[in-house]
């Protein structure tokens, strides 16, 4: 009986396979890219349907309460956007979650299909997609040479605030994000896991999530205040 010819030999663990194809997994990649990209863009306008809704049902609220001479309704619209204001943020953690994701495809495409154009690109390799990377690129000073001048006054607040350190450029941007990074055409680089906890423990007191919210929490609490303990002129018609 013939002996059943062998096939192809396993590649030992972390070995690319001999019969891959990049392209294919550059395709997929990029399906799964653009299907993140929506879902990113539908959360906006979820998070836009949030602070309507929290604003109108907050500012309602307090209308009602001077309106019908109850202070307790002042609290409720604090109550109410405190409710908002969790629900911003719960949301804004799930869409983070596909932002962690597109950086790293942005990244494993730049391993597979990195080219070099010349130009004012110079050797500079270019690659695609890197929306997510090029979103935060604000531009920087520069020198009489045109070199990127050192951002000193942008340490101070990230210490202040708990961000994690950045390295020098020399570093590699696989190590962390380099100081003066050039986004159009350095390496993408990953986003650390630091970053990644550091954003999703703080997210409550980002600008986009707390506002309007915190507006509706501090008036609201702060006019059940002047009603119920502060004898305040205006406000002693007012009862619970």
């Amino acid at each position: 009986m013939a002996e059943p010819e062998p096939g192809p030999a396993e590649p030992e663990s972390g070995a690319a396979l001999p019969w891959s194809d990049p392209k294919l997994l550059h395709d997929d990649l990029s399906k799964e890219y653009y299907a993140l990209l929506d879902v990113v863009s539908n959360y906006d306008g979820w998070l836009l349907i949030v602070k309507g809704w929290s604003v109108t049902l907050s500012l309602a609220a307090l209308g009602l309460g001077f309106q019908q001479r109850h202070y307790a309704l002042f609290f409720l619209a604090a109550v109410t956007g405190a409710a908002f204001w969790l629900l911003d943020g719960l949301m804004k953690g799930f869409q983070y979650r596909y932002y962690v994701r597109m950086r790293e495809i942005e990244y494993t495409a730049y391993l597979i299909n990195r080219v070099t154009l010349g130009g004012l690109y110079g050797k500079e390799e270019i690659s695609a997609p890197r929306i997510d990377m090029m979103w935060h690129f604000k531009g920087y000073p520069v020198d009489d040479k045109g070199n990127p001048k050192e951002l000193a006054r942008s340490r101070w607040w990230r210490r202040m605030l708990g961000f994690p350190q950045r390295s020098r450029a020399s570093d590699g941007p696989s190590a962390e994000v380099p100081e003066n990074p050039d986004y159009r055409a350095s390496e993408p680089w990953r986003r650390k896991p630091q970053e990644i906890y550091w954003a999703m423990r703080h997210r409550f007191g980002w600008g986009n999530v707390m506002l309007p919210h915190v507006l509706a929490v501090v008036l609201g609490l702060l006019l059940f205040i002047i009603a119920a303990a502060l004898n305040v002129a205006g406000f002693d018609h007012l009862r619970l």
